[in-house]
């Protein structure tokens, strides 16, 4: 099914979207995430980092919202330690993917897994304009990396 835009306005206004985006959501983390992170967002320690908790310790933070979006898009490239954990390695970006896709693929990391349980209340889905606001950086996946230590110095 394609959504229209004005056929997901009219759902975000009747509080129908998230369901639906996150459906959407899920069969994107399959298809391009769940191989290195894990069908439920573990990852596999020393290659590639989890996701459950991780995400939402991330988008936490100030900058985390654009960050994460920045890291979907264009990939990171350098070592970050999550959960005590080391990982030194490129992740590849996704730019192929259309913004609503991966806001709806970002909008399923946040929920999955418990991570819902960790958001605070009232939490926003990603949209489609936020990723296209970073889209327009066209930064390079160290840029990336960069731009995670200022905001997560681990």
């Amino acid at each position: 099914m394609k959504t229209t835009p004005l056929a997901l306005t009219l759902a975000l206004s009747l509080g129908l979207a998230v369901p639906a985006l996150a459906q959407n959501g899920g069969s994107l983390y399959q298809q391009n995430c769940a191989f290195c992170h894990g069908d439920a967002g573990q990852g596999r320690p020393g290659a590639f980092p989890p996701l459950a908790g991780h995400s939402v310790d991330l988008v936490s933070r100030p900058g985390g919202r654009s960050v994460i979006v920045q890291i979907v898009l264009f990939g990171i490239q350098g070592e970050i330690s999550v959960n005590e954990q080391r990982y030194n390695g490129v992740m590849p970006g996704y730019a192929q993917l259309r913004d609503e896709e991966i806001a709806s693929l970002l909008n399923f990391v946040l929920r999955a897994w418990g991570n819902d349980k960790l958001l605070p209340q009232g939490y926003p889905p990603f949209t489609a304009a936020e990723v296209a606001a970073e889209r327009s950086r066209r930064l390079t996946p160290l840029q990336v990396y960069e731009n995670r230590r200022r905001i997560n110095p681990r």
